[in-house]
């Protein structure tokens, strides 16, 4: 079955970081309701403690993104998925989100974009050179995946990672 991406791209004016994904989580239950928001994902709760707050809810993760100048998008559009789970390995036959990421890096001033994992980094290196071509002064940096199957790093060390890379609050 063919999956749209549920959540677009997320972008206030004047973006100056991209935190990248490839696509949303399996939603069985229908929890949730944003980017990286599936109860497995260690996503929001490392931004937590990398920022020191809690962010209980949607509303309070999008403020903290615009405050922050950060855009959420994912590099595909739509997919299919082989064994019905969120693994990246199992996606297959990807529509990508060319046209929206153009879009993005056109109306913004992207300094940054944080891949939120090395399989984003790998793909995107691969599918979208056009991008690192027209955009030569944006910085990549890959950030230690937020899954909890990524085990080669400890939760500790990868919220040590994500306040060096991350953007300080203001």
């Amino acid at each position: 079955m063919i999956e749209t991406h549920p959540f677009g791209i997320f972008s206030k004016p004047k973006a100056k970081y991209l935190l990248l994904g490839i696509f949303t989580a399996v939603k069985k239950d229908g929890s949730y309701d944003w980017f990286y928001g599936s109860r497995r994902n260690q996503f929001w709760p490392m931004i937590e403690a990398v920022y020191a707050i809690k962010l209980p809810d949607k509303n309070s993760r999008v403020e903290l993104f615009t405050n922050l100048s950060i855009a959420i998008a994912d590099m595909i559009y739509q997919c299919e998925r082989r064994d019905g789970n969120s693994l990246d390995s199992n996606l297959i036959n990807f529509v990508y989100n060319t046209s929206g990421l153009e879009r993005l890096f056109e109306e913004n001033n992207i300094e940054k974009v944080f891949f939120s994992s090395r399989f984003v980094e790998k793909e995107y290196k691969q599918r979208f050179r056009e991008l690192i071509i027209k955009y030569p002064n944006i910085d990549y940096l890959t950030l230690p995946s937020p899954s909890p199957r990524f085990a080669a790093m400890s939760r500790a060390d990868k919220i040590k990672k994500y306040k060096e890379i991350f953007p300080k609050q203001n």
